[in-house]
């Protein structure tokens, strides 16, 4: 076994140190090494303290990383954040609730989530949000279009895939389901999504974002049967938030529009 050369110039040691993060995949320790080493001398800063700087730089980082890796995996749309949510432009919505939500306590106990509301209230940005606030959390969380998964499902079912892609389904954390209540979907398309929603019963949370109230879900839902099992598997010890009818979205657009035309 080699050991490594003392009495390194400083020239020497910062190309060792350089190499050895190449070589152990530690890049923001070699990106930040520097700045550390200029602080620690500065403020005359422990061994031990240098070396923790150097290590929590890089877990640090390394979390970040993690978790832009998740939302990306995600599959979202756009990017939301539930602290830009105006709470004021809808007074239904109760921010300690939403607070509450984004501790992801209910993700870990496999709990559901309905947003029910118009469009233009801000079921999707808390959708988003929220699941966005799962995958910073560690959870692992996937996105769809309810239109986009049932064709994938019926997809899946003619090439003989559907058990495979209902199982990928069923091992993510968090499923949020956005726009559910748009189309109407016949039976074969509303048992293809029980199963989905069967294979994560009380074990991994749903959250959906719909346009239409439980009692018009029979316009979505052809089959009264699967309509009321689906129904109990969406709200059995779950959250429903009601985001209400008017459009802040629409409202903002008249707000803007008025202060242009001044």
């Amino acid at each position: 076994m080699t050991h490594p050369p003392h009495n390194l110039t400083e020239t020497a040691s910062d190309a060792a140190i350089d190499t050895a993060c190449r070589v152990l995949r530690l890049p923001t320790m070699r990106a930040q090494f520097p700045d550390i080493v200029a602080r620690a001398e500065r403020e005359q800063l422990s061994y031990r303290g240098f070396l923790a700087e150097l290590l929590l730089a890089e877990c640090e980082d390394r979390d970040r990383r993690r978790s832009e890796r998740r939302i990306r995996a995600a599959g979202f749309p756009r990017q939301k954040w539930l602290s830009d949510f105006d709470y004021r432009a809808n007074p239904n919505i109760n921010p300690a609730l939403i607070n509450n939500l984004a501790t992801c306590e209910w993700i870990r106990k496999g709990e559901p989530l309905c947003l029910i509301g118009d469009s233009g209230t801000g079921k999707s940005h808390l959708l988003i949000g929220l699941g966005t606030a799962a995958a910073m959390a560690g959870y692992r969380v996937r996105y769809a279009l309810a239109a986009k998964l049932v064709n994938e499902l019926v997809e899946a079912a003619d090439d003989k895939q559907l058990t495979k892609t209902i199982a990928r389904y069923g091992r993510v954390d968090l499923l949020c389901i956005d726009e559910l209540g748009y189309l109407e979907l016949d039976r074969r398309d509303t048992e293809m999504l029980f199963q989905v929603l069967t294979e994560r019963e009380e074990k991994s949370s749903v959250a959906i974002a719909s346009n239409e109230s439980f009692g018009g879900w029979t316009t979505t839902f052809t089959d009264p049967r699967l309509c009321a099992a689906i129904v109990d598997r969406l709200t059995f010890n779950g959250a429903i938030i009601e985001t209400g009818t008017e459009s802040y979205r629409l409202a903002h657009t008249k707000a803007q529009q008025q202060l242009e035309a001044v």
